[in-house]
């Protein structure tokens, strides 16, 4: 059988996805500057120039995003506290479910650090041992279950919630400030927290994508939806030469060399074994309803389309900007330390207490 070679230039797809990466990345530094200036005006008590809180930094409060999609499902509504995070999951759901679990390596900024240093790691251990360091699967397994029971956990904890539970929590001052409290947390970051960075910098230079692989909660969700995805990478078995190369180019290990279709929890749809198989027409994405070969661009453009598609939607409909008053947030931010966490059972149930309290006040 006479087989087809590709040409270089089937590689370029790398390069529109770094692309995508850089500017997904430069945009969530324009958001972090446009929040700092945002905390700047709360702290001068409102007497400096106001500077709008820019939605974008709803998309670093994942939990309480979910909580918002549990409240809608549960009532037909989108709560106005943080709207743009609702919709802001639902581009990274929608992503994930067309083109598997693309999100975390076309657009997640902790994604493109967590590439940027395992190839860095990759560079040196190729140097020194001619091969990547892979942990053996009676440790990878166990430790790749972390993330599935911090998801659970999580998931468990919302889904417990009533639905005047979760409505007083998201209208509450912890859920209002969460966004300021992040940011004075990585502002003044502790010794401990820097120390727990370190380590997991200096773990992912040895292994790959460590956060991501083993801790990532997120990644674990959008993981299990990629399953959903009618977009599986195929091999052709009949003219796969048995070269190795898309197994050696992929980043999450999978054994791409020895299936028909990959299904995998790992998979992000970065398309370098796609792109590293010598082949033509051996290794594609293809629909699992017509096996018809979705282009490599294509899947590029759909990424982005979708997310800017379901965020556009948000803003359009008037479900993008909260309706927290400046005044509101200055009042919150003076009392910003004596805000907390609900840490236990009895403050659970005193938080359902006043909920339901509330509820029958109202009503």
């Amino acid at each position: 059988m006479s087989l087809k070679y590709k040409k270089n230039k089937d590689a370029s797809i790398q390069k529109i996805r770094f692309g995508v990466q850089v500017a997904f990345a430069v945009l969530c530094i324009w958001i972090g500057i446009e929040f700092s200036q945002f905390v700047s005006y709360l702290e001068s008590n409102g007497a400096t120039t106001f500077h709008q809180r820019p939605p974008g930094v709803e998309g670093f409060l994942p939990i309480s995003a979910l909580m918002s999609v549990v409240y809608f499902f549960q009532t037909g509504q989108i709560h106005d506290v943080h709207p743009a995070g609702f919709f802001i999951l639902l581009a990274i759901v929608g992503v994930s479910f067309v083109f598997g679990k693309s999100f975390c390596s076309w657009m997640c900024p902790v994604g493109f650090i967590s590439e940027m240093i395992g190839d860095f790691g990759e560079r040196i251990w190729r140097k020194i041992f001619k091969r990547r360091i892979k942990l053996h699967k009676f440790i990878d397994y166990p430790l790749r279950a972390v993330k599935y029971f911090l998801l659970a956990f999580f998931a468990f904890a919302i889904f417990s919630m009533s639905t005047t539970v979760l409505a007083f929590f998201l209208g509450g001052p912890y859920n209002i400030s969460a966004d300021i409290k992040m940011w004075y947390f990585f502002a003044h970051i502790s010794q401990f927290s820097l120390i727990i960075i370190g380590v997991l910098f200096l773990l992912s230079i040895f292994i790959r994508n460590f956060w991501c692989r083993y801790l990532c909660p997120y990644g674990a969700l959008l993981g299990l939806i990629g399953f959903l995805s009618p977009n599986k990478i195929k091999r052709n078995v009949t003219s796969c030469i048995d070269c190795g190369l898309c197994a050696k180019a992929c980043p999450s290990f999978i054994k791409v060399d020895k299936v028909k279709t990959v299904i995998s929890d790992e998979c992000t749809s970065c398309l370098s074994c796609v792109d590293v198989c010598p082949v033509a027409d051996t290794l594609e994405v293809k629909s699992i309803f017509k096996e018809k070969k979705v282009p490599k661009k294509v899947i590029a453009f759909g990424v982005v389309l979708i997310f800017i598609s379901v965020t556009g939607l948000g803003m359009l409909t008037g479900h993008w900007h909260n309706n927290i008053s400046k005044e509101e947030y200055i009042t919150i931010h003076k009392n910003l330390n004596a805000i907390g966490h609900p840490t236990s059972t009895a403050e659970i149930k005193e938080l359902n207490k006043a909920a339901e309290k509330k509820a029958r006040t109202t009503n």
